[in-house]
């Protein structure tokens, strides 16, 4: 592999590189309660952070708290590049189920718990997540829940404001109400359901964040990956990523994990080239997914 090629891309204010990490997987199973290894947890973020990610994506409701709080911990006081990205608009159960939290108070308390549980006067980004259909994004009005993340950016609570889980006219329904920095969906090789999303964004300068990059709870496995990766000395997931990085230039990588390998293993995607031959054959699997 070359070293480290995939490149920088702006969101918000900030200039943030390509390849970032999600935290979700530091909390415990089911992304509810304490991790198994809490020094472990602690690791994988100063390793992420040592490695040049200065690109965190989190929520309270991970743990809850839990991956917040083990943020704080790990790394404050913060980097001065670094950018952490949360959400809101959900709440964990006393069995942790996920249930939707999406009235005013709610979404005050939401943004008020961030900032406690990161030892922050700011959130850079909050993402709006909507929630009309937890499995994808569905249509339905997000005006009044926007609005009020708007209020508490006027507020200087909240530097800049996403969306996730959403259709184009639920962004342009949020682009009449604040600006919108990032789109955050769910997309990797095998589910490419946003790809004119994709290209519409990129026109704009607008940074797509797919969550699931490498299958979420269900990882990718695909004969024809595995056959790619072989052939270029690299794991499947490494590809997997590759392609992404290679998808369009405003996509932003934010894999998880709770291994210091394995975050090793992701950052490297950013080092591997992807031939012409191989991008059309990993199309390929997409496209017959």
């Amino acid at each position: 592999m070359r070293e480290d090629q995939s490149g920088t891309f702006a969101l918000g204010e900030r200039t943030v590189k390509r390849i970032g990490y999600g935290a979700m997987q530091l909390a415990g199973p089911g992304v509810f309660g304490p991790p198994r290894d809490h020094d472990a947890a602690l690791a994988v973020l100063r390793e992420a952070v040592a490695s040049g990610v200065n690109h965190i994506d989190t929520s309270d409701f991970y743990g809850p708290h839990v991956t917040n709080q083990l943020i704080r911990e790990a790394l404050h006081p913060y980097p001065d590049d670094m950018v952490i990205v949360t959400k809101v608009s959900a709440r964990r159960g006393e069995d942790g189920s996920w249930l939707p939290a999406l009235s005013r108070d709610e979404l005050i308390e939401a943004v008020h718990a961030n900032l406690r549980n990161l030892g922050l006067d700011a959130l850079d980004v909050v993402n709006f997540r909507s929630l009309f259909d937890i499995h994808g994004p569905a249509e339905g009005s997000i005006e009044e829940p926007l609005t009020v993340l708007a209020e508490l950016q006027q507020q200087g609570l909240i530097r800049h404001i996403g969306l996730s889980n959403v259709t184009p006219n639920q962004i342009a329904e949020g682009r009449s109400i604040c600006k919108i920095v990032c789109v955050q969906n769910h997309y990797n090789l095998a589910h490419r359901a946003d790809d004119a999303l994709i290209d519409d964004l990129a026109r704009d300068g607008t940074p797509y964040v797919p969550y699931f990059p490498l299958g979420g709870f269900t990882p990718l496995q695909s004969s024809t990956l595995s056959e790619v990766a072989q052939h270029l000395s690299a794991t499947p997931m490494q590809v997997a990523l590759a392609w992404l990085l290679k998808r369009a230039p405003n996509i932003l990588l934010i894999p998880g994990t709770s291994s210091v390998a394995h975050l090793r293993e992701n950052l490297a995607a950013g080092a591997l080239e992807l031939p012409d031959d191989a991008v059309a054959t990993l199309d390929g699997v997409a496209s017959g997914a």
